[in-house]
């Protein structure tokens, strides 16, 4: 009998995760590392997730900021950890730089569902622009992680 993680393989889990919403890809993930931690780990490496932002090249995170509205980004951005803020805010005009904190300050607090929402449109982004060959992730470690092609 085969194992479960050779039955369809862990790319059709990782097709399975990529299609379906944040919260729910969370949950999967989260109960996977419980019951074996090895496979989660294999799905990681060949998955993107918001917070892989951070192992992106500046290039490609220009690129990618081009295709996403600054209300879309200003929600994705509330409540992440200060590298995700860091690294895009490294890559965005001093003033819209300005502009993102200014909205992430007024629009108060901010349901979760609506910020994994943006979230998972932000990686959307970068999954289509690495389809079409204008970026690239590299996963499983080692090296640059992506890089504009």
């Amino acid at each position: 009998m085969q194992n479960d993680s050779e039955i369809g393989g862990i790319d059709a889990i990782v097709q399975i995760l990529n299609a379906v919403d944040r919260a729910t890809e969370k949950v999967i993930l989260e109960k996977l590392e419980t019951e074996d931690g090895d496979l989660a780990e294999e799905i990681h490496r060949k998955m993107f997730v918001f917070e892989d932002v951070t192992k992106l090249t500046n290039q490609a995170i220009q690129r990618v900021l081009k295709d996403v509205d600054n209300d879309l980004l200003a929600i994705a951005l509330k409540g992440t950890s200060t590298e995700i803020e860091d690294k895009i805010f490294a890559n965005v005009s001093s003033r819209l730089k300005e502009t993102l904190k200014e909205n992430m300050e007024y629009m108060g607090p901010v349901r979760v569902r609506d910020v994994e929402e943006a979230q998972q449109k932000i990686v959307n982004i970068i999954r289509r622009l690495e389809e079409t060959g204008e970026i690239q992730v590299a996963r499983g470690g080692g090296g640059e992680d992506a890089f504009i092609s």
